[in-house]
């Protein structure tokens, strides 16, 4: 244990401890897995948890592109495009499927002929890599892999040595997950907690699996309406997670969401400390450098003298982030001057190059709510500048319609909007309507990026949405404004 922890803030030794538990005989010979659906955040950080456990990995997706692919290779994994059913000729001692993956893919339909030997991405990494760790989980509609990136950042800095697996790659690491060692070695595993659907064979939040001792809880709206009726089945699907926990644990939770409020009240066995209210945590307002004051209980606790991240939702998650890791014996001092030095997450607000003068950045919001939020958060940041907002609703929620009255105030921040509108089952321009002449839609990419090279001027920001590769958008956009 480090120094910096040896007088841990209130936090009692034995709750700083991790029970030492044999990890399941699984790890103790090495295997051959073979990942359908590697390219996802989530399973492609399978896969470089197995490689580093010492285990051979190889894996199939239909899409493979950058960063997962580009991760996947660097790491020795290799790669089939699709899912033809002549892989099982790999012979691998398992097969892990990934939730993308449904009845009817042919590959799966084999391994089901076959009987096979197959388990969830979920289920592998809890009973192989989390079993006896102190597990440290994010969940929440929005927010959970800058929270995640943020509380693994903080561990690593208090010289804690994290294991972590997130949706994203955090810069200061520059990989989506990581395998530190043994429970003995480095107890700890922060674990962005997803409520997605586990696998074709388990309707269980992913979350489920995972038995955090200390879980953050960010917010909770609707979403995924491609597997929840309404939001509360989500809920219900949180309050599973919050059985999970141990009395020992800790809860840490947004006191501005009535939703979670009412996930607790239908049990909670665990401390809680609120943030985002009157009597818990509270950042403060961001200083001209991002700085800001945390408070605890009315109390200054100290001050973060500079923040990279734009945003009020990212100093709640600054802040969230701070509580986990002071339950973790990481005293707020050290969580503090961490946050300083934290460089954002690849695809959150990240600067894909400038041309002529124009910024282009990338972003994985999707959610109505997450547009919103980032749009604020940018907007706070430059002032006056002007934002141009490309967005493609491609999440399984968007293409289902079921937002699209909340799209035009979700962008009301942006200068301009271009929505790319291919393949969808509802009118964009009819939904982004109220907007008027600010919003364009496009069914073709080409015009799309000509129309916003020719719209963009020099100190202009052009902000790309997309939670897929977005057909290379972005070098699209700076090849045409070098043009």
């Amino acid at each position: 244990m480090s120094a910096a922890l040896a007088a841990a803030d209130g936090i009692p030794k034995r709750d700083r401890i991790c029970p030492i538990i044999p990890l399941f005989k699984a790890t103790a010979h090495h295997m051959h897995i073979h990942i359908l659906g590697i390219c996802g955040t989530f399973m492609g950080g399978i896969a470089l948890l197995a490689r580093a456990a010492g285990h051979r990995v190889t894996g199939c997706d239909a899409n493979v592109y950058p960063p997962m692919s580009t991760q996947l290779g660097e790491q020795g994994v290799d790669l089939v495009e699709g899912y033809g059913a002549d892989q099982i000729a790999l012979n691998p001692d398992l097969f892990v499927v990934g939730n993308a993956i449904s009845r009817g893919n042919p590959l799966l339909e084999s391994i089901l002929d076959r009987n096979l030997p197959y388990v969830s991405g979920p289920q592998w990494l809890a009973e192989n890599i989390l079993r006896g760790r102190w597990v440290l989980g994010v969940a929440g509609t929005h927010g959970k892999t800058t929270t995640t990136s943020l509380l693994a950042w903080i561990l690593e800095e208090a010289g804690l040595n994290p294991s972590f697996l997130v949706g994203g790659v955090p810069q200061g690491f520059g990989v989506s997950a990581r395998l530190t060692g043994n429970c003995a070695d480095s107890p700890f595993f922060v674990i962005e907690a997803d409520e997605y659907d586990t696998a074709f064979c388990d309707k269980r939040s992913k979350f489920v699996h995972y038995q955090p001792r200390t879980a953050i809880l960010n917010n909770l709206e609707f979403d995924h309406a491609d597997i929840f009726g309404d939001l509360a089945a989500i809920e219900t699907q949180f309050h599973h997670l919050v059985r999970t926990l141990p009395s020992n644990g800790l809860i840490v939770a947004n006191a501005q969401e009535a939703s979670l409020k009412r996930v607790l009240t239908r049990g909670c066995w665990t401390p809680v400390e609120w943030f985002n209210g009157v009597e818990g945590w509270q950042a403060g307002e961001a200083g001209d450098s991002g700085g800001f004051d945390v408070s605890l209980g009315g109390k200054l606790q100290g001050r973060v003298n500079h923040f990279d991240l734009a945003g009020a939702h990212n100093r709640a998650n600054a802040v969230a982030a701070l509580a986990a890791a002071r339950h973790a014996g990481v005293p707020v001092a050290v969580g503090l001057k961490a946050l300083e030095s934290f460089s954002g997450i690849k695809r959150r607000l990240e600067a894909r190059g400038t041309v002529r003068g124009v910024t282009v950045l990338d972003d994985f919001a999707h959610h109505p709510t997450a547009i919103r939020v980032t749009l604020e958060g940018l907007r706070q940041k430059l002032g006056s500048a002007r934002i141009l907002a490309v967005l493609e609703p491609r999440s399984n929620t968007m293409k289902l319609g079921v937002m699209n009255e909340q799209l035009p105030g979700s962008l009301m921040a942006a200068d301009a909007v271009f929505c790319y509108a291919n393949q969808l089952g509802w009118d964009a321009a009819e939904a982004l309507a109220p907007l008027g002449a600010r919003a364009q839609v496009f069914d073709d990419l080409a015009t799309l990026v000509a129309t916003v090279a020719a719209a963009a001027h020099t100190g202009d920001h052009v902000l790309v949405m997309s939670n897929g590769g977005f057909g290379g958008v972005h070098d699209k956009l700076l090849a045409a404004l070098a043009g």
